[in-house]
């Protein structure tokens, strides 16, 4: 099992911070945010992981991070030329994961949860982890229907469930296959969305709920809520 981090984006939403730098180098608490998603891959004991990100800022993670050998893994870093959605993004890691099962996490995601038992028992498909949040209409959001998921449907004016997709997902190596006979959606993205749908349509895509807390940092409330969540995770450990 690879791992692949996706750092890109312009994080106009944290601007001016983002202005100079990449949003994934900003503090959380007491650690780059980049920090968080790794050490979640390195938790499910993934070693060989991929960053991509912008062309921007892409140095600033090669200074920070190097080859990861500080922190016991082994990088790889990916350009997306420009903004091409999420989906596009993971396509960039196909050479890398080399029919390998892949690991992917954005990179501004933050998670107490440890998937380590998901990576060690998954042999093919794909997987994604859910959680139950207030306001899914922000998400993509999952029908299950006999615990199956039966549809994800992409930020829902009226959720068919409470279930959030979070950024975190396993695939077989099918899913570059499926990626690059994705149309892009009305904004112009290839979405991860309708990748997670194609597997839900052969019927192969699984789930777990997460029971630790899950939060993104991409706005200045999360920013500070996921500082927050991990200060006081620090405090009580």
């Amino acid at each position: 099992m690879k791992g692949v981090i996706l750092a890109g984006g312009t994080g106009s939403r944290l601007y001016p911070l983002t202005k100079v730098t990449n949003k994934h180098l900003l503090p959380v608490y007491d650690k780059p945010m980049i920090y968080y998603p790794i050490q979640t891959l390195i938790n499910a004991g993934i070693k060989e992981i991929m960053i991509v990100s912008g062309k921007g800022h892409a140095g600033h993670f090669l200074e920070l991070l190097g080859s990861g050998s500080e922190l016991g893994v082994r990088l790889t870093y990916e350009i997306q030329e420009e903004a091409g959605g999420i989906a596009q993004a993971l396509g960039l890691a196909e050479d890398f994961a080399d029919n390998s099962p892949v690991t992917m996490i954005l990179g501004d995601n933050i998670f107490q949860d440890n998937i380590i038992d998901s990576v060690k028992s998954f042999t093919s498909g794909a997987k994604i982890f859910l959680k139950e949040v207030s306001d899914a209409h922000r998400f993509g959001v999952a029908e299950i229907d006999r615990n199956r998921i039966i549809s994800i449907e992409e930020k829902p004016k009226i959720p068919k469930s409470s279930l959030a997709v979070t950024g975190l997902y396993i695939y077989d190596s099918r899913v570059f296959e499926i990626i690059r006979n994705l149309k892009p959606s009305g904004r112009g993205e290839l979405e991860i969305t309708d990748v997670n749908n194609a597997y839900v349509r052969m019927g192969e895509m699984e789930y777990s709920i997460l029971e630790g807390f899950w939060s993104d940092a991409g706005t200045f409330e999360s920013l500070f809520r996921a500082s927050e969540l991990v200060k006081n995770l620090n405090n009580k450990n």
